[in-house]
């Protein structure tokens, strides 16, 4: 076991006046021993260069290379969730490897690299490869990838902790099962700084442990945690406002912070916060300070500009979204802004850890609660972090449309033997599980479409070969598989191109702007405006796949409602805002207006205990409301009304509508809901029958399947020399979808997208926790008026209505008259 490091490499660290810190030493004596490993360390740590350290030291000591045949391979392979990251972490990891005068070739390879430097890395592999996991899955449909990766020593998985749960993280592991047969001895390294259960993480890195759930087989080294980072709170002007989601009271302080500081980084929950954000402070922005935008819809050269400029410093501050998460070097980033409440504890670590990537020093992060119960939230994950209290992380169960994927890789790779796959398949963590007809039915899939679609010739992609061994039908077929790799499916999207309309003819005349979710144009008529990219568009027409639109500077703009679906509320964190709101002692550490509207509810309503469901009911105008505060986040809240309104049509309430946030949900309806039984109403038993009436009936369900087709690749958008839009993949899935509901209702992807849906569009699985958490722990509070809880919730029934900035105008308005109604002291007290 090494306990000192090389004299070379210890020569360059006192060079830098650096001594190796503990987890880097236990991570080369870990290497030694030939074990896998799973790093946690906080930002600043040296985690990766951790992760590295014995790769370098390995070839550092191994001689010449030669340039064929034996040891002429990749000896590390490095994978990353981002792009971007690669080519962060290829920059720094060339820093040592030049200063210590190493011969070792680093290289990157993500679908950004040219195809001519693609082909020259297939004939002359770098010794360190870094890449992504969709280019791990294309290495596992390449012929030839055997040979390729037979001298591969070691995989390191960056970020471990943002992607192993999902699907991305099924395909990642799959492909880590392929290279583990490649190169039997090859380490699996993982790198993290937010962990709350490293043992689970230890359970999914192993190859074929007996008992997953231990990390038994698994090195875990832990980093020392480093200073505490300082995160304050903006209260503005003194106030919380009872409700909004925007933040837009704080801009002059947010400006006025940014003004103070050196590079600021500004984080949002969406990309349609991060245009509104970026348009209010350019409106302020009176010492014209560089203040720049990034978000996932934008083009890539436009995100590169920005990033590049970060890295020289030129920039004061940028406006982004969970785009600049993750653990890239930004330059000197002095404070990190969370615009909102953050949804999670370990999101905020991960943000703040942006922020002075030094261990010993103190990251500074301000938060900027956008309303009362935001404040809430933001105070719980303040305290979360100063625990160190991750967000917990559910169990995963690899799933089938991912699997189908990968078997169509190994089959264009080199076939495969069903029975030596599936043994492979069942070593990889997600899989363990996975019974031999159900992988056969797997295989059914790939090789006919399934038993009501195997007439159809298209669905048939691979066949067997005399030796009974599983290969791909055509080479054809193997390239259109190669163009689809991957589980990321984005809502169907548009180029947006600056043109030109001449005489209702539209032409491309200038640059990529970047990508909007095809829905939103469809509502448009030319001459419509619109921000994107902190600039303001007018709106031309639909050419194929790209939007033609001209600059419209001096028009009212329309802010644009795409940018995808906030964060849901993590589960531990909505614990910790529960807790906080029945612990009367604890409010003194919060705003004294936010304690004032803690104690007016209590006066005229009820404060719930932490494990009991507050139900509101009273009348306000000719609606009669029931409010409910569960604080599990918007999904599951959006999935109980569906529940929930089934129910009270049944009833003969006549439900007329409900709106939810994060905190509560509100259901309005024509006659009142004050005696209804809220025990029979909240029983657990509607995730059966009704849930299942509301699946049949739901879009979420041909929304769900059309992803899982995509993946599986029953479905193909991407083929040579064309792309299908997205109307035209939606066509090609609903019709496949309803010929498996009426003939084959088993249909392995219809079961997939059922799963698909309750976990990720419904988050059912949370909404049957809170059922059985409530059972006889209801609070009825019958009320004459509104309550203050319920302001941020009715507001929204005036918003849902309509976009842009009348929506905030609504929004403002009813909140203020909303407010008056509550705070007037005729109001009587509750009546439970």
């Amino acid at each position: 076991m090494a306990t000192t490091l090389p004299p070379l490499f210890a020569d360059w660290f006192a060079s830098r006046g650096w001594s190796p810190r503990r987890h880097q030493l236990e991570m080369i004596a870990a290497a030694e021993a030939g074990s896998h490993t799973l790093l946690v360390a906080p930002t600043g740590g040296g985690k990766t260069l951790a992760g590295f350290l014995p790769s370098l030291i390995d070839l550092a000591e191994r001689g010449p290379r030669p340039e064929h045949g034996p040891g002429s391979g990749v000896h590390t392979l490095y994978v990353s969730p981002l792009k971007a990251l690669t080519t962060d972490v290829e920059r720094n990891l060339m820093t040592p490897i030049r200063e210590i005068g190493l011969n070792i070739h680093v290289e990157s390879r993500t679908g950004d690299t040219k195809q001519s430097k693609k082909q020259r890395q297939r004939e002359f592999p770098p010794d360190i490869l870094l890449t992504t996991p969709e280019q791990l899955a294309l290495f596992c449909a390449w012929e030839g990838a055997r040979a390729w990766f037979a001298d591969l020593k070691c995989v390191v998985i960056d970020e471990v902790h943002a992607i192993w749960s999902g699907k991305r993280g099924d395909l990642l592991n799959l492909g880590l099962g392929r290279l583990q047969s490649f190169a039997p001895t090859m380490r699996r390294v993982a790198l993290s700084a937010t962990v709350d259960d490293p043992a689970m993480i230890a359970g999914w890195l192993v190859p074929a442990l007996p008992s997953p759930a231990t990390g038994e087989g698994v090195v875990i080294v832990r980093g020392d945690p480093g200073a505490p980072p300082v995160i304050d709170v903006l209260v503005s002007e003194g106030r919380v406002p009872w409700a909004g989601h925007t933040g837009q009271h704080a801009m002059p302080e947010v400006y006025d912070a940014i003004r103070r500081s050196g590079m600021t980084l500004i984080f949002v929950n969406t990309r349609w916060q991060a245009e509104f954000v970026f348009q209010q402070l350019w409106a302020i922005n009176e010492d014209n300070l560089p203040i720049a935008l990034h978000h996932g819809s934008l083009a890539t050269e436009q995100r590169r500009k920005v990033e590049a400029a970060m890295a020289r410093g030129d920039i004061r501050a940028v406006v982004c979204t969970s785009t600049l998460d993750l653990g890239i070097d930004w330059g000197d980033v002095d404070l990190v802004i969370q615009l909102a409440a953050p949804k999670g504890a370990s999101r905020l670590v991960q943000r703040i850890g942006r922020a002075n990537h030094r261990l010993d020093e103190p990251s500074r992060a301000l938060m900027v609660p956008a309303s009362r119960f935001e404040m809430l939230e933001c105070q719980a994950a303040r305290e979360a972090v100063a625990a160190n209290a991750f967000d917990w992380e559910p169990h995963h169960v690899g799933t089938l449309d991912t699997l189908a994927q990968h078997v169509m890789g190994v089959a264009c790779s080199e076939g495969f033997d069903v029975g030596e796959l599936h043994e492979e398949v069942t070593a990889c963590a997600p899989y363990r599980d996975l019974p031999r007809e159900v992988f056969e039915e797997v295989i059914d899939l790939v090789a006919t479409g399934g038993y009501s679609l195997r007439t159809y010739d298209r669905f048939a992609r691979i066949v067997r070969d005399r030796q009974g061994r599983w290969r791909v039908r055509t080479a054809q077929m193997a390239q259109r598989h190669r163009m689809n790799v991957g589980t990321i499916v984005a809502a169907a999207t548009l180029n947006v191109r600056v043109g030109s309309r001449r005489g209702g003819k539209l032409t491309v005349a200038g640059r990529k702007v970047g990508q909007a979710e095809e829905h939103y144009f469809e509502q448009m008529a030319p001459g419509d405006t619109f921000v994107f990219a902190g600039q303001v568009w007018a709106y031309q027409g639909i050419v194929g796949t790209d939007v033609i639109v001209t600059a419209a500077q001096d028009k009212e703009p329309k802010i644009p409602s795409w940018g995808g679906s906030k964060f849901p509320m993590s589960t531990s964190l909505a614990d910790r805002v529960r807790v906080l709101i029945q612990d009367r002692d604890h409010w003194r550490v919060l705003p004294p207006d936010v304690q004032e509207w803690l104690e007016l509810q209590e006066a005229r309503s009820v404060i719930p205990q932490a494990d009991a469901l507050l139900v509101e009911t009273f009348q306000r105008g000719s609606r009669h409301y029931l409010i409910a505060y569960p604080f599990e986040g918007g999904l599951a809240h959006n999935t109980l009304c569906m529940l929930l309104t089934r129910r009270l049509d049944r009833l003969g309430v006549g439900p007329l509508g409900f709106v939810c946030t994060d905190y509560a949900l509100a259901v309005w309806s024509i006659r009142p809901m004050d005696d209804l039984d809220l025990e029979a109403l909240f029983q657990p038993d509607m995730l059966g029958d009704d849930l299942e009436a509301w699946l049949d009936e739901s879009f979420v369900m041909k929304r769900t399947f059309r992803n899982c087709a995509l993946i599986a690749g029953l479905i193909e958008r991407r083929q040579p020399g064309a792309e299908k839009t997205g109307r035209q993949v939606t066509f090609s899935t609903d019709l496949i979808y309803d010929v498996l509901r009426r003939h084959q209702p088993d249909h392995l992807l219809l079961r997939t997208a059922r799963a698909d849906a309750a976990k990720g569009f419904m988050d059912v699985a949370r909404v049957g926790q809170l059922l059985t958490r409530i059972q006889g722990h209801i609070r009825h509070a019958r009320l004459e008026r509104a309550s203050p809880f319920s302001v941020p919730v009715l507001v929204q029934v005036g918003r849902e209505r309509v976009g842009g900035d009348a929506a905030d105008m609504i929004l403002e308005d009813s909140a203020e008259a909303l407010i008056a109604e509550v705070m007037n002291d005729d109001a009587p007290e509750a009546a439970a």
